[in-house]
């Protein structure tokens, strides 16, 4: 079954006192393009997140919204740093001899000095906290899979309708072209016979004009292109495999084959079929910038 490139899933994964929060969605685009977005202190994790997306992705813009909390308690530390608060008090001592000044340095007040003590949060278990992540990733993108696969079954029903369509004025059109031969022959015929009244037609050079004009005319090898793109179409489609670049080339293919008998035709009814064709694969057209 083929699939949409519209698609969302999400999926949270608990752990002890840490979360999970993934959220993925797409939009059309002729490529791979995968936005990211998560807390800084997961960065290291990005070639992974995209080497893992490709599992379940080939083509779509797709954003990508990564959220981590952690409630433990003991997740932070406090550090001193000797150095910074010596190097402070080193230049206090200073000032005081400078400007003949007292040195009330006390511990509380040294300790509010920038970076004398600083929050730091403890080490982080890169591979326990990947097998949680990958978790959430996972869940996120087989929902979302299974979404674009919903959608892609609504395409596949409302594609192979208007190509369905175009196959029955194809058939239309193949059946109706001898009889503009054979109509054109009797109004030629007509005509002459007017213009000559009782002198004899001559066969031959009826026969050649209009042979000229059912040259002119004919549509047989567009039609036989045409109705082999349309099949081709149905045959991608129905395979289910990664099928939308593929379907967009055939469409161009088919949107010619159309222009080519709507130029052709010197006939309403044949006309008519010609611009419901091309309404058709244009429609077509749309939709497979829809498919992954």
């Amino acid at each position: 079954m083929i699939k949409s490139m519209t698609g969302f899933g999400r999926c949270e994964m608990t752990e002890g006192s840490r979360k999970f929060t993934v959220e993925i969605k797409s939009v059309n685009h002729r490529y791979l393009d995968t936005s990211i977005k998560m807390p800084k202190k997961l960065n290291f994790f990005e070639a992974s997140i995209r080497n893992l997306l490709k599992e379940y992705i080939q083509r779509g813009k797709v954003d990508v919204f990564i959220t981590y909390e952690d409630y433990s308690e003991n997740n932070v530390c406090i550090k001193y740093n000797k150095d910074i608060a010596k190097e402070y008090f080193d230049y206090l001592n200073q000032m005081a001899e400078d400007f003949a000044l007292d040195n009330d340095v006390r511990v509380s007040s040294l300790s509010r000095y920038p970076e004398v003590f600083v929050m730091e949060e403890q080490t982080i278990d890169e591979e326990q906290l990947w097998k949680l992540l990958e978790k959430a990733i996972r869940g996120a993108a087989e929902g979302f899979v299974e979404a674009r696969i919903r959608e892609g079954e609504n395409l596949t029903k409302d594609l192979i309708a208007k190509l369905d369509g175009m196959l029955s004025h194809v058939a239309f059109i193949e059946e109706r072209s001898p009889q503009i031969i054979a109509e054109y022959k009797a109004k030629l015929m007509e005509k002459i016979q007017e213009l000559l009244q009782d002198t004899k037609v001559d066969e031959s050079r009826l026969a050649t004009e209009v042979t000229i004009y059912a040259d002119k005319v004919c549509v047989d090898e567009e039609l036989v292109r045409l109705r082999s793109h349309v099949e081709a179409t149905k045959e991608a489609i129905l395979s289910g495999a990664c099928i939308g670049r593929k379907l967009d080339f055939i469409a161009q293919e088919m949107n010619r084959e159309a222009n080519t008998i709507l130029s052709k035709a010197s006939d309403l009814e044949i006309s008519n079929r010609g611009i419901e064709l091309k309404t058709d694969i244009e429609k077509i057209r749309e939709q497979i910038q829809n498919i992954e």
